[in-house]
């Protein structure tokens, strides 16, 4: 069975590279596995994908968080024909930084109006989860023996190094890779032999020390990949072979027509629009690592998480986001994250005659942020994805409330007071509700209220929290109330049957 899952889960696989950029504490990583003349100790973690795909032609770029050095580490990846030179080129890295700061999940503020002192209310972003993620990656290649490995393709490109690799079985091409003094995961020979059976070739990717010195900036550029399939796929299983534990991928996908969704593992969005206690904007970061890892868990860990999903089309005057943390994307953004429709039709590149799909002339631009946390225990297969008609927006948002100030002496003012109490009971449950932890979790100063005047009322966190642990431990106990019921049904049908048998 597992060999059966295995070879389904390569069958139809397109492939995927990512690399990630950054300066030389930084790392690449992705969905291969990276092999080291060091110890061999490096770990993948954390990688982000740009993926557009219309029709049969996709335009892949990655960037990764692999750890290790720039001059000592390779990167092997699954692909599924022998790319030509033009169909690999280098991007800005500052590609990542601008989808990831419009797209993440973000946590607004309100303030409530005096209802004894007409005000006005007013709305801010106040921030996003901001998770910068600067990697680089580097190794050497050696000569290959052709018995075992064959040099399919190599090229320069910008900074890197790149061969193209076929291996007759996993253990040749392990061979290679140990025999030239490169350290591989334990497991990767396993790994690898479903994608050698299926045939596919390895792209593996060295850093061009000579060239570099010719750039400016210690960082390196991330590469993107253009290729036709009809498969709509990312091999993360290769990455499992040297990964360190729960993995995690953000996936920014590009169409024409509406999002994507993942087919042989659910797709789930996150809750949003909740109302959070004020102090949570002293720690967004750590309020939504809470929240993603228990919702995770609810959903049974095989999910990927919906965190955003917009109409993204470059018009002036569309609104892309409720509220939005970033400036929208750019035409240019856009097209350097490889959405090449914008560009219109090239009609020197007959390459696509026999794709129906590029009869649409549209200009439309969906926009979808998948977060996916995989391992080798939840995710047995490749990631397979399609393309849905669902244009809904949506996104991750949370909001905190600020109360009003002054007096509240006025009959209106005394029921706010009133409903202010209830809205934060409410907030301190759905904190624990979201995140699975509750207020006194937390390591924060929520009791000293930033309104004085509030810290004396009913309606203080600090007054709302007592009766929230108060409800919570006066609670009826569930399971002794079911126990008791049972109890109850048992000696009811006891003596129903003693009855029974007595007439």
């Amino acid at each position: 069975m597992k060999t059966r899952k295995m070879k389904y889960a390569v069958k139809g696989m397109l492939f995927l590279f990512l690399i990630i950029l950054g300066t030389n504490k930084a790392v690449w990583s992705f969905c291969g596995f990276y092999v080291a003349k060091a110890d061999g100790t490096l770990k993948n973690k954390t990688s982000q994908v740009i993926m557009v795909r219309d029709g049969n032609k996709n335009v892949i770029t990655m960037y990764n968080d692999y750890k290790g050095s720039l001059q000592d580490f390779a990167m092997v990846v699954p692909v599924p024909t022998v790319l030509k030179q033009s169909d690999i080129k280098v991007v800005n890295q500052n590609i990542f930084n601008t989808l990831n700061d419009y797209s993440k999940p973000r946590l607004v503020e309100y303030w409530d109006q005096n209802p004894c002192r007409r005000n006005d209310m007013n709305e801010v972003v106040v921030t996003g989860v901001n998770k910068s993620v600067r990697r680089n990656m580097s190794a050497s290649v050696a000569k290959v023996k052709k018995e075992s490995v064959t040099i399919e393709a190599q090229y320069i490109v910008g900074e890197y190094d790149i061969l193209i690799l076929s291996a007759k079985e996993s253990s040749g091409l392990k061979t290679w890779l140990t025999t030239n003094g490169y350290k591989i995961p334990a497991g990767a020979e396993e790994v690898l032999e479903p994608y050698i059976k299926s045939n596919l070739k390895f792209f593996v990717v060295k850093v061009n020390m000579e060239e570099k010195k010719k750039m400016p900036g210690d960082f390196l550029r991330p590469l993107q990949l253009s290729f036709k399939s009809p498969k709509f796929m990312l091999p993360i299983r290769l990455g499992m072979a040297n990964a360190d534990g729960d993995q995690d991928m953000i996936v920014y996908a590009f169409t024409r027509k509406g999002r994507i969704e993942c087919t042989n593992y659910r797709t789930v969005s996150l809750p949003t629009g909740n109302n959070v206690p004020l102090f949570v904007q002293q720690d967004f970061g750590t309020f939504y690592g809470n929240l993603f890892q228990h919702q995770w868990e609810q959903e049974g860990k095989s999910v990927a998480m919906l965190e955003y999903a917009w109409n993204v089309t470059p018009q002036p005057n569309i609104m892309k986001c409720d509220p939005c943390v970033a400036v929208a994307p750019s035409a240019a953004d856009l097209v350097q994250a490889g959405v090449w429709w914008l560009n219109g039709k090239d009609w020197n590149d007959y390459s696509d005659l026999d794709d129906d799909d590029e009869i649409d002339n549209s200009k439309d631009v969906y926009f979808t942020r998948l977060h996916v946390r995989y391992n080798r225990k939840n995710f047995a297969q490749d990631l397979n994805f399609m393309l849905t008609p669902n244009k809904e927006n949506y996104q991750a948002r949370y909001v905190i409330t600020h109360p009003a100030a002054g007096d509240f002496s006025c009959a209106e003012g005394q029921n706010y007071l009133k409903e202010l109490k209830k809205r934060r009971k409410k907030e301190l449950q759905e904190l624990a509700n979201l995140t699975g932890k509750s207020y006194t979790d937390w390591n924060t100063s929520f009791l000293q209220e930033e309104n004085s005047q509030l810290s004396k009322t009913d309606a203080s966190y600090a007054k709302a929290a007592v009766e929230v642990k108060n409800e919570k431990t006066n609670k009826p106990n569930g399971g002794l109330i079911f126990g008791a019921a049972l109890l109850g049904f048992g000696a009811l049908v006891y003596f129903k049957q003693r009855a029974f048998v007595q007439v």
